[in-house]
This record gives structure tokens, sequence and C-alpha cells, in this order.
């Protein structure tokens, strides 16, 4: 698959000026701080998720937020995905100027402006919407009819993460009946995401977690018969969670994470089988001792301004933390002060980390370094990077 072009890539330019490496470049030729994505595991993490989501008769529509790459969203669709789901206006538009047929907006918007650019975006793709207040159907209505469309909507209901999402049963289901009434709107079906239960480190609280939830959609379900709707689309899901709401009443699961994973996913314990347990570590920051002023300690080039640490430190892969107690203690803006209690590393050291949460460490990068073994193979760009509007 040919990569999203390389406008910085000219005669002349150097590595460190746009780019952190080029194609052809050795691992050991990468400058650093930089994002590599192992292109093996990420190929097989895409494959294991699209073989296990049809054998389990779900849908796969993997969310665009975790990699923000119109790249990877082709190579997951190609794959056997769907589409992808995104979060905001502009995440979707650079996904369909990527080439993205299909995407579902997950996120409830209230300015009539960005409904009036997703409106716009349903003209060239096939874009879902989601909403879970009756005070939205007039304003997207406006908005498909502005921008000559019909958009099919889902009522998101609560799925027990008690944040967005209407009640479910008798208000989500007259929510729906209003979605169906008005003009330019078509109602397509359910969202319903539980977020909390992703990192619920118990597999039988997550279960549990999800039957929960399964209970709030049958139950909307049931309204929804009872007023004649018909509801062959629901949706939600994610890596920690999936194969639960596989099990039903879900027919399409939203999955993200798998084709990278990161630290915090690495804490939740999978159940038997589940594929939890089975993707990969396929995005680490490549970093570089930069300072061993003081023992027991090192400093590396990858701080916040690098990887995120709201869900807990990066895990060092290189060398065996096992073997050496090597751990992050903590960043600042430019620095990650590291453990190094038998003072084994030496400047010019470089180390891989796993990412404590890939989403929003993915989000501080322009390019992912695509590895194939110990060279480069390609670039990627992160096509949605800070498109947040």
């Amino acid at each position: 698959m040919p990569s999203d072009p390389l406008p910085g890539l000219e005669p002349g330019l150097e590595p460190g000026y746009d780019v952190p490496a080029l194609p052809g470049m050795s691992l050991e030729e990468i400058e650093t701080p930089a994002l590599v994505l192992d292109l093996d595991l990420a190929e097989a993490n895409i494959a294991l998720m699209a073989e296990r989501a049809a054998a389990a008769g779900v849908a796969l529509r993997p969310h665009a937020k975790s990699h923000r790459s119109a790249e990877i969203a082709r190579m997951q669709i190609e794959a056997g995905a769907v589409g992808v789901c995104c979060q905001k206006v502009a995440e979707a538009e650079a996904m369909v100027r990527g080439g993205v047929p299909d995407v579902l907006l997950t996120n409830d918007l209230v300015d009539p402006r960005k409904m009036a650019r997703a409106a716009r975006l349903a003209r060239t793709a096939r874009l879902t919407v989601i909403c879970d207040d009756p005070a939205m159907v007039p304003a997207w209505s406006r908005a498909a009819e502005d921008a000559g469309v019909e958009l099919p909507m889902l009522v998101e209901i609560d799925a027990g993460s008690a944040a967005c999402g209407i009640d479910p049963g008798a208000p989500a289901a007259a929510l729906a009946q209003a979605v169906d009434a008005a003009p330019g709107l078509r109602f397509a079906g359910l969202q319903s995401y539980c977020g909390v239960a992703q990192h619920i480190r118990s597999p039988s609280e997550r279960r549990a977690k999800i039957s929960a939830a399964a209970e709030r959609v049958r139950l909307t379900l049931d309204h929804l018969e009872r007023e004649g709707l018909d509801c062959p689309w629901v949706t939600g899901g994610g890596t920690g969670s999936w194969e639960f709401e596989a099990a039903g009443p879900w027919t399409e699961v939203q999955c993200g994470s798998y084709v990278f994973m990161d630290a915090d996913y690495q804490r939740d314990t999978a159940a038997p089988g589940q594929a939890l347990g089975e993707f990969a570590n396929a995005l680490f920051v490549l970093t570089t001792v930069m300072s061993k002023a003081r023992k027991g300690t090192a400093m590396c080039d990858a701080g916040l301004k690098v990887q995120t640490m709201e869900s807990g430190p990066p895990r060092i892969l290189l060398p065996d933390p096992g073997n050496t107690g090597l751990e992050v203690l903590g960043c600042s803006d430019e620095h990650a002060k590291i453990a190094d209690p038998d003072d084994l590393l030496k400047l010019g050291d470089r180390l891989r980390m796993t990412p404590g949460h890939c989403d929003p460490t993915v989000n501080l990068h322009d390019w992912l370094v695509g590895l194939r073994g110990e060279t480069v193979e390609r670039l990627i760009r992160v096509s949605a990077r800070g498109r947040s509007l």
C-alpha cells in the first residue's frame, strides 16, 4: 500500500528537520525521540482482530482516535473492517480526505457549524452521526437539509459509564422516534459504548459490567419494537471488552487500541481465549539516554511532549526491566527520569518504551516511523494530528 504523500521529503532536507528518519535507514539511524511502529506486529494485530470479529459474527469498525492516520485506517479496512469511528469532525474530515469511505462520528455535537461540516462531508462519504438529546435533533435536521443529504443517526444510550447517553428504554425510544420523523435524518440504530469497562482489570468484573450494559440495550430494543422502529445496528465495545459485547446484542464493535496496544492495557487480565492477551505491543517510543549525572538514575529525551502519563508511566522494553530494575520514575516537558539502580545505562544508550496510553501519545507526533525488522520501511503520517475541532 502506498504511504500518504510526504511533502517534507524533497531532496536536500535532512531527518530531524521534518522527519525522524527516511525509508531505508536502520533502526540505529532514527533520530530520537521518535514514535516507532513495528509493522510486522501491527499487521498481525490488525489481522487477528479482523479474524476474531468475523468468527464472532460482528462487524468491526475500529476507532481512528487511536491512530489518527488515514493510512492505518485503510489497512484496517483492507483487512475486513467496515469503516472507522471518529470522535471529532476534523478527524472525520482527515479520514475521508485520506480515502476512508465510511465513518461513524461517535461524539455528540451541539455546535451548528460542526453539524454543517459533518453534513457536507456526507456528500462524499458514508457518514453516520449520533445524538443523546431531543434538543439536538432540529439543528441536525437543518444541517442535513441544507447540505442536501439524508443522515443516518444513532441514538446513544448510557451503557453504564454515567457520562454521555440518554437513559435506556422509553426515553431512548422516544428520541429515536423524533429522529426518524425529522426531515433529513433517519434512525439507523443504537450506540452503547461502556468506556469504563475497558480498564477494569478483572475479566469477570469486565464481563459483569458488559452484562449490565446488555440489559440496557435489550430494554431499549424492546421499547423500539413496541414503537415499530427497526434497529439493525447496535455498536459499541472496545479492545478490553469486545468479546463480551459480541455475545449480543451488539452487531458491531469499535475496538481501537488493539492496533498498537499500550502499557495500561497490559495491566488488564485477559479472560481465557480473549484476544486481549494475544495483541502485541507494536508501538514504542525510541529514546536516548542524554544524562547520567547522578548515580542510580538516567535522563532520556522522551518527556511529556513525546508521551503522555495520565494512564501511568511507559514500560521500558529494552533492556529487560525484569533483570535490570529499569523503570520510568516520571516525566517533565523534555525528559523522562529512569531508575537505574545498577548504573547499567550510559550516555547515548537507546531505549524502547511502550507508552502508557497510545491514543494521546500518537497525537503528539506528526509521523510514525514504520519499521520492518531493523529497517525503516516507510513513514506513516498522523494525518489527523491535532484535529480536534
